[in-house]
């Protein structure tokens, strides 16, 4: 079986594989200051847990960071604890198959080029790639399959979180779909803000990329993605695709290219 693992600036996805299928999966939170004893702890105990398997059937990690630090103690971790396991890192070197068209290949996410490759892979292309993480990305990916640029905006829970610090009369809400769009108190009112701006502003940034993209948007298909997605994707009027598990498949298929 393969342990896929994607760290994020907030949360780490660990997803677990049996061939094709994704079986098992956990978020955990993401800590700069967990050491690679910790999380070796973290992750024997979620692998404990689970009915499908013991740990001595995990035969592969594929691993991106978004976060440096948990990158290096990430590496430290399968060495020590996962040896004699094939780990394969995304990082310079590692052969993902997606030519980055960018003035400095080396700005972009481990994370954006997972992504790219699963979407192209499952879709084909031209497509936009919109993951609801920390940050709202946006990622192009051309009919070649080449990684050709991004729009960066903030994401839901930092937005959030912003607001109900600089409001003094303003807390932070469940996020769910309230009613109406126009809210009826002071919850519905923030609701109806987040989901349907949030809505908005990704509809309104496909469009504009989707028509630099290609010469015609309907060729282009637009994937979501993140935790986040769920919250958007019914009301965003661009989005075709939804799959929760496109890094994790991006990550299968980066692993089988670079062991096979």
């Amino acid at each position: 079986m393969l342990l896929a693992i994607d760290v994020g600036n907030t949360h780490t996805v660990l997803g677990l594989f049996e061939g094709e299928d994704v079986i098992e999966h956990w978020r955990i939170a993401t800590d700069a200051r967990r050491t690679a004893d910790e999380i070796a702890v973290v992750l024997q105990g979620l692998l404990g847990q689970s009915p499908l398997l013991k740990g001595s059937d995990v035969d592969g990690i594929a691993l991106c960071s978004t976060v440096p630090s948990v990158l290096n103690e990430m590496r430290e971790m399968c060495r020590r604890y996962y040896g004699d396991v094939t780990a394969v890192i995304v990082e310079p070197g590692v052969r993902t198959g997606v030519p980055v068209r960018m003035d400095n290949p080396k700005e972009v996410g481990s994370d954006r080029i997972v992504n790219a490759l699963a979407a192209i892979q499952l879709y084909g292309g031209p497509c936009v790639i919109v993951d609801f993480g920390t940050a709202t990305s946006f990622d192009a990916v051309s009919a070649k399959g080449e990684y050709v640029g991004a729009v960066t905006a903030p994401g839901i829970e930092i937005s959030v979180d912003a607001l109900a610090t600089a409001g003094a009369q303003l807390h932070k809400v469940e996020l769910i779909r309230p009613r109406s769009v126009i809210g009826k108190n002071t919850v519905e009112a923030l609701q109806s803000g987040i989901i349907y701006g949030f809505a908005g502003q990704v509809d309104g940034i496909v469009e504009r990329m989707v028509t630099e993209l290609a010469d015609d948007p309907d060729d282009v298909t637009v994937v979501a993605t993140g935790s986040a997605a769920p919250l958007v994707v019914s009301e965003a009027r661009s989005i075709d695709m939804h799959e929760p598990w496109l890094t994790l498949i991006g990550l299968r298929l980066i692993y089988h290219r670079n062991t096979a």
